[in-house]
């Protein structure tokens, strides 16, 4: 894996889940009148690892973390770490033989991007891509977003995203990507390979070189007056309609047909 730099971990969830993930980390920061019952949790998790922890008054804790929304509670962790591509692809394959990817385009708000790593992990995706360029830094708004579950989670930082899905072609993975001005329905696919689902940015969607190495793309069936969904709905309703349409092969053999 790649070291990235240091941030500051905040918030009950997040600080919690980077401990028991056995991230590294330098420091637990506490709200000196803070007093609640999940607080020894954190505190335990602390000791276990070995990370000090010490009391300071709020006005330190705001300066942090930049936020109000600290619960209390920061962490200051060690290097954020991003693994290699062929790493995160070997993982993948050991986990199972069909894996999920996701491979996110530019998406620049933290709020989406820590939403989509928690659902994400959530659904046992093996791993999400992100460029180096244009994408949220994977810290202390994004992990606070992600409820604690982006440090459950592989994550690989690619400089060429073209150059990055050619490379999951060749290890057999389908490219399906989220448009919704495409001619093919979500529900049509079969997702019974490997597949990386391609998510756009929030106002621009997937850019048109890359939208052009995808297999397949998909639009997300629409019934009201609203045209499109956020970033971090798109990719849930993906993620998961895979999950179901495998389910269902599972127990009913192949109907639909293959990409």
């Amino acid at each position: 894996m790649k070291a990235h730099q240091h941030t500051i971990v905040f918030g009950r969830h997040p600080v919690r889940e980077w401990l028991r993930a056995g991230k590294p980390a330098e420091k637990l920061y506490i709200r000196e009148d803070l007093r609640t019952s999940w607080l020894g949790e954190l505190e335990h998790l602390a000791r276990q690892a070995g990370v000090p922890v010490q009391r300071v008054p709020a006005e330190r804790l705001q300066r942090l973390t930049g936020t109000h929304r600290h619960q209390g509670v920061a962490l200051l962790a060690g290097l954020v770490s991003y693994w290699e591509l062929d790493k995160l692809l070997e993982n993948a394959f050991a986990r199972e033989p069909t894996p999920l990817l996701l491979v996110l385009d530019q998406l620049e708000d933290p709020q989406n991007l820590g939403a989509i790593l928690r659902t994400a992990e959530a659904a046992g995706v093996s791993g999400v891509i992100v460029p180096r360029h244009g994408s949220a830094p994977i810290a202390g708004a994004v992990l606070k977003s992600s409820a604690g579950a982006a440090a459950h989670l592989p994550i690989a930082r690619v400089t060429n995203l073209v150059r990055a899905l050619e490379t999951l072609r060749e290890a057999g993975f389908w490219i399906v990507g989220a448009e919704a001005e495409a001619q093919t329905c979500l529900w049509e696919l079969d997702y019974a390979d490997p597949i990386a689902f391609v998510i756009g940015s929030e106002g621009h969607g997937i850019r048109p070189l890359v939208r052009q190495h995808c297999d397949w793309l998909v639009h997300i069936p629409m019934q009201g007056r609203v045209g499109s969904l956020n970033a971090s709905v798109a990719a849930g309703v993906l993620v998961y309609t895979a999950l179901e349409a495998r389910w269902r092969r599972a127990r009913s053999g192949p109907e639909a047909p293959r990409p």
